[in-house]
């Protein structure tokens, strides 16, 4: 077993205790969100590093979730985002670093990344916030590495 995939078993089982210990009456879980890999890539001759995350417990969201929403704010000029944004944070300061609003189905976590440049230091710890804009609830994960 690789010693990512030990982290995020252990994520679970910490996170399942403590949901319930504290009798959480939350519809969904919080995500579990571990990193998969990097990638350099050249952008409009920048050289970047994307690096790429999978929710481990992604299959635990109903697909009505990412469903388009077109009756909710639009994303830019996307009328038909998702009902529900996935937004990634740096840990230290809270600041958004990128987001999607436009997965499509919970399955789709499975492959949502960041990019930044490649000679930025990247945060130590990112995580996720699911927004359920339809209920106005926020899913939180826990903190991410961002070095393998």
């Amino acid at each position: 077993m690789t010693r990512t995939k030990s982290r995020v078993l252990l994520a679970a089982a910490f996170g399942g205790a403590m949901a319930i210990a504290a009798g959480s009456a939350q519809a969904q879980p919080n995500p579990i969100l571990y990193l998969t890999r990097t990638e350099p890539f050249t952008a409009n001759g920048q050289n970047f590093v994307r690096y790429f995350y999978d929710v481990f417990n992604k299959d635990q969201y109903p697909a009505a979730m990412f469903a388009p929403a077109p009756g909710l704010p639009p994303c830019g000029l996307n009328t038909n985002s998702s009902r529900s944004w996935v937004n990634f944070f740096e840990n230290r300061t809270n600041r958004r670093i990128y987001g999607f609003c436009a997965l499509g189905n919970p399955a789709n976590m499975g492959s949502i990344w960041f990019a930044l440049p490649e000679e930025q230091v990247p945060p130590s710890y990112v995580y996720i916030e699911i927004e359920d804009r339809q209920t106005n609830t926020k899913y939180r994960s826990n903190l991410a590495d961002t070095v393998m």
